[in-house]
């Protein structure tokens, strides 16, 4: 069994985050096959006994299929109207697909600013406790529509790791748009080797090259490897899994490929 693998077999309580550039297809729109089999593989988890928490990005994609005309538009103000709309039809898409496995899902919204407040924070952890317990899939996202860049998390992978340390998870996993970690950007480099086990963030990032961000997303691998930091700094581990890949989580489960952040 790889590593991956057993991490993934120990954890009972997981956090999902799904970036943009996983949910966004080629034209920048929202790619409802992936979001029905986001939904397929986390309720897989859950038939097994497992907990899913999901932090879902993909509002601005979802936004550009349902009103183009805002997508067109680069003022902020349009921008955070593109996601109002888009939230909605995101949170539709899951909705539709986790109930054909007879699980419910809830909303939550949230800025930088939630998580900065010991009271606000303390709400988030029991109505995600209290969601779980009856049996509802939490789904979170940015409240881009009224964050500012104050309180922004500027990226959903630093959102993930602090739903996976406030929620005191066992494992979080990012889906993106590659197989794990590499010495350099597999999209331009055909040698680039992937590194399946990580240890040290610290040593990584001095011996790896990493590139900008995605089309459609706002955070590149150094955001990633950043979550795993803020992660395993409470003991959580993280796996960096290709979301692109259909039952990307059985492939891992079977020993396919992937990087694992193992805290010490």
């Amino acid at each position: 069994m790889s590593k991956a693998a057993e991490v993934l077999a120990n954890s009972r309580k997981i956090v999902i985050k799904v970036g943009s550039n996983v949910l966004a297809g080629d034209d920048g729109v929202l790619d409802r096959s992936r979001a029905a089999d986001i939904a397929h593989q986390a309720t897989a988890l859950m038939d097994a006994g497992k907990q899913v928490i999901i932090v879902s990005s993909g509002a601005g994609a979802s936004g550009a299929g349902a009103l183009a005309r805002l997508s067109r538009k680069n003022d902020i103000h349009y921008k955070q109207a593109l996601c109002a709309v888009g939230q909605v039809e995101l949170m539709l898409a899951y909705k539709e697909y986790f109930a054909q496995g007879g699980r419910p899902v809830g909303q939550i919204l949230l800025t930088s600013e939630n998580f900065a407040d010991e009271v606000s924070a303390l709400n988030i952890r029991n109505t995600l406790f209290t969601l779980i317990d009856e049996g509802v899939l939490p789904i979170i996202n940015e409240n881009d529509s009224v964050s500012t860049r104050e309180f922004s998390f500027g990226d959903n992978d630093h959102l993930a790791a602090l739903t996976a340390m406030l929620w005191s998870a066992d494992l979080l996993i990012i889906m993106s748009d590659v197989d794990g970690v590499f010495n350099t950007s597999p999209k331009i480099d055909p040698d680039a080797w992937l590194i399946e086990e990580v240890m040290d963030t610290d040593t990584l990032t001095g011996t790896i090259v990493t590139g900008g961000t995605s089309s459609f997303g706002t955070g590149g691998m150094d955001s990633k490897i950043e979550a795993a930091r803020e992660a395993g700094a409470y003991g959580i581990p993280m796996l960096l899994v290709n979301g692109k890949r259909r039952n990307v989580i059985a492939d891992v489960e079977a020993g396919g490929r992937c990087t694992v952040f193992v805290p010490q």
